[in-house]
């Protein structure tokens, strides 16, 4: 595998904890530094890039609102537990505003870069100068008919307070002098949210105009009788967390209280241009109370997360190629019978590379068989325009009895989720909350079905979300199995979530909070156990996050004992590897790259070299974070088809270990470096994309037409 100097850390004395560990902020911001660095990576096409700021400024927007926002609450209360590195809320806080300020930097830099590019590229962005006569006059009547009676201005004097400004809101400031009486006035005008933030001038050139430079252009229009002396555009976040006393009494009700305070929470950061009209600003400042808050001065665009309307422009030639995922052959080979194709054989399904609409298709297709049963289904994120919750509300229609676990605290979809449970209900789905201080997290689905022999059930087990917008860019796992035991336990999980049952036992399934950590902290002490014995010793991770301190120094403890260990970790990763007497056996990279990786695979050699047929493998909807193992229910599922196994281990999870044009390495001081390979690059992403079903092919293509991965000093071959 890939590795990386290791440093020698002095033993005169007890290790600190900063020596042990990294802070769990600060290296989520070095993430988000890895999704801007995709914005200058020139081997994409240039509209791709442009969606990597983007998604960069929308990230950094979210973690200001919840994590910077949660430790300026600690601090604020006086709270001075100290984080997993040693540090208390108020070093983090001020160690994080740097951090934040450093990468807002860096993103108008990479803005500038790419408005350049883009303007060659015959896509020109707020640049008015190449507004000829006539589409500046269309302009002015978009203007007057499109923005002029949406927006209101309002003066600030003590008749007219400060408006409140809601959370990613925008307003422009405006210093005037009326000219009838050379009063002097300031105005605001809010940006309404149902206005695009673009508007692209007709023609054949692609020229886009920001509505708030609209605004000004044409204010003489909204302040007639008025001397305009200056103006400006601010953007202010707000404290977006939601806390939930364990002694709600009704759940629903409390969360859509939270979730209008969440609209009105204190300011965490407030996004002024850095010419903004120095009289305007004070009264900004005096009147959005922000002494306590981060004030970042930007000369680019407020709100990247805006350059997404960019992004959708007609350009094929700088996006890239159309992928369309495949349907898998196991399924066609049934004609479709989703039941057939599982009762036969387990099968895995590797998204996004293969549709997310067999997914779909099982829940369809249990919907309008006469002889299902029951159904039931969690779900923590659907999106918007489901096709699942169509499904389940169809199969209620039919008379079947339709149960869904819908997680109302899942950030930012809340409402969204809200929503769903209420149709849900109104067809007639039995709607569960689940527990108050923990979330379902679990991605499960179980149909049972009256044939010959008897009820069978049948389970889907997902790493990822039933969200078919995410199904596309998340690379993630769906496992379908018709074995008892998997339908049993599925059973009791259920159970466990609508009416507390806990169960005593299961028999494949390993559930959190229950027994999961135990479950992988005896995985990890078994190879401890192999190491010493002399057999080949090895734990292979793919997850999101490693924050958790107890399975760190699990795992820290491995690494002692000689067990060679490669984590595959997209964020944050709390523990510090290549460390001398600690963790030289370690290595840690992430994969940034074309899809998001999101899939969570834990394997373990089991006294065999890696990868092999005798390893343990489990997929999860769990990452190594106190959160997932402790307060939140999760499944990790066993993949004991040898078959899938092999799909698992030695397809998806090697890939993965073998990336090198993706993959960022980990060095023990905390910095990321890309790997460059010596010869034969290898991208994971590429692989999948370009090679037939690595999932349930069956009989129907030729096995060797799929290129073999091996594990040769770090390389595919």
């Amino acid at each position: 595998m890939s590795s990386h100097p290791i440093i020698e850390l002095p033993q005169t004395a007890p290790r600190e904890a900063s020596e042990l560990y990294f802070n769990r902020e600060l290296s989520w911001l070095a993430f988000n530094e890895r999704v801007l660095a995709e914005a200058s990576n020139t081997s994409y096409p240039l509209l791709e890039r442009l969606r990597f700021l983007a998604i960069s400024g929308s990230n950094l927007d979210e973690f200001v609102m919840i994590r910077v926002a949660g430790l300026a609450g600690q601090v604020q209360r006086g709270i001075d537990r100290p984080a997993i590195d040693g540090r208390t809320p108020s070093q983090q806080l001020a160690a994080v505003r740097e951090r934040v300020a450093s990468v807002a930097a860096r993103q108008q830099q990479v803005w500038e870069e790419l408005h350049a590019l883009l303007g060659e590229a015959g896509i020109h962005v707020a640049d008015e100068r190449r507004v000829d006569p006539e589409a500046l006059e269309w302009l002015r009547e978009y203007f007057l008919e499109e923005i002029l009676p949406v927006i209101t201005p309002q003066a600030l004097d003590p008749a007219h307070p400060f408006p409140f400004v809601a959370n990613r809101g925008l307003g422009l400031l405006f210093t005037l002098t009326r000219n009838s009486d050379g009063q002097q006035l300031i105005e605001m005008i809010l940006i309404p949210s149902a206005l695009p933030r673009f508007v692209r001038v007709p023609g054949e050139a692609s020229i886009y105009i920001s509505i708030t430079s609209l605004i000004c252009r044409f204010a003489d229009h909204v302040f007639p009788g008025f001397t305009i002396h200056g103006d400006g555009l601010f953007r202010i976040l707000r404290d977006s967390d939601i806390e939930i006393e364990e002694e709600a009494e009704d759940l629903v009700r409390t969360f859509r209280s939270a979730i209008q305070r969440r609209r009105r929470g204190r300011v965490i950061q407030l996004e002024i241009e850095v010419d903004f009209d120095p009289v305007a600003e004070q009264v900004l400042l005096e009147q959005t109370g922000v002494s306590d808050a981060l004030v970042l001065k930007s000369k680019g665009i407020i709100g990247l997360d805006c350059l997404n309307e960019i992004v959708d422009a007609d350009r094929s030639d700088l996006k890239f190629l159309s992928y369309t995922p495949r349907y898998p052959e196991r399924i066609r080979e049934h004609d479709g019978d989703c039941f057939a194709a599982i009762r036969e054989k387990d099968i895995v399904i590797h998204h996004p590379y293969e549709s997310f609409e067999v997914v779909v298709d099982f829940l369809r297709q249990a919907a309008s068989d006469p002889d299902v049963v029951a159904i039931k289904q969690t779900l923590y994120r659907a999106g918007n325009q489901s096709a699942i919750i169509n499904a389940l509300i169809a199969a209620a229609e039919e008379g079947k009895s339709v149960t869904a676990v819908v997680e109302i605290k899942a950030r930012f979809d809340e409402e969204q989720n809200l929503m769903w449970a209420a149709k849900l209900e109104r067809a007639g789905v039995q709607v569960i909350y689940g527990f108050v201080d923990w979330k379902t997290h679990a991605k499960v689905a179980m149909v049972v079905r009256r044939e010959e022999d008897g009820f069978r059930t049948y389970c889907h087990f997902g790493t990822g979300n039933y969200h078919p917008v995410t199904a596309r860019i998340y690379t993630d796992l769906s496992f379908f199995t018709a074995a008892p035991e998997f339908g049993r336990d599925a059973a009791k999980l259920f159970n466990f979530v609508s009416g507390y049952v806990e169960p005593r036992s299961t028999e494949a399934l390993v559930i959190s909070p229950l027994n999961l950590r135990d479950e992988l902290c005896a995985a990890i002490e078994r190879e401890i156990a192999h190491a010493r014995a002399g057999r080949p010793a090895a734990i292979w991770i793919k997850c999101n996050q490693i924050t958790d301190q107890a399975m760190i120094d699990r795992l820290y403890e491995a690494s002692e004992a000689g067990v060679e260990i490669d984590l595959v970790v997209r964020g944050i990763c709390c523990l510090r590897p290549g460390v001398e007497g600690l963790s030289e056996n370690i290595r840690v990279k992430s994969i940034i790259g074309r899809f998001l990786e999101h899939g969570r695979i834990y394997a373990f050699a089991n006294g065999h070299p890696m990868p092999s047929g005798e390893a343990k493998v489990y997929i999860s909807s769990a990452d190594l974070m106190e959160r997932n193992l402790d307060r939140r229910v999760e499944a990790m599922i066993p993949i004991l088809n040898h078959t899938v196994h092999d799909q698992v281990l030695q397809q998806v999870l090697l890939a993965n270990m073998l990336d090198t044009e993706q993959s960022w390495l980990l060095a023990p001081d905390g910095s990321y470096a890309r790997i460059v390979a010596e010869d034969r690059p290898f991208n994971c992403h590429h692989y999948f994309m370009t090679n037939p079903s690595l999932s349930g092919r069956g009989e129907a293509l030729d096995p060797d037409a799929i290129p073999k991965l091996a594990l040769r000093k770090g390389r595919a071959a």
